[in-house]
């Protein structure tokens, strides 16, 4: 029961009333201006939010969805594993044999022989390097 002597308002259906006392009341305070309408922002937000609550209902009533049915599927995937290769041996240099003593002509032919022994050797080194890779 309200016994107070404050001014307050009371919904009864569509009417407001002034009420000073007694009774159930359904209180709400007295603010100026306020004419218990609802802005439109507030009445489309509602509207909104019904309607979202709608579409929820409505696909939990449909029929459940199948599960698909599990399957084997095959995936490649590199996988690192270690190198195993055997370095070449190092062949025996043309220039290893020469002496003091030999002429000009066999040493520049010695150099040249040994020039293309290492860019050989130098092959089979990036071959071995890149079966690795």
């Amino acid at each position: 029961m309200c016994r107070s002597t404050e001014k307050v308002q009371v919904m009864q259906g569509r009417q407001e009333q002034q009420h000073r006392g007694g009774g159930v009341a359904i209180i709400l305070p007295d603010l100026a201006g306020f004419s218990g309408r609802k802005s439109v922002m507030a009445r489309v937000s509602t509207a909104a939010m019904a309607a979202i609550i709608l579409v929820l209902f409505t696909g939990c009533a449909g029929e459940p969805a199948i599960e698909p049915e599990p399957r084997v599927v095959r995936v490649e995937v590199p996988v690192p594993v270690p190198c195993r290769v055997t370095i070449p041996m190092a062949p025996a240099w043309a220039s290893a044999g020469l002496r003091k003593g030999d002429d000009l002509e066999t040493k520049v032919r010695a150099l040249v022989a040994e020039r293309e022994q290492r860019m050989g050797y130098e092959a089979l080194l990036l071959a071995a390097a890149r079966s690795c890779q």
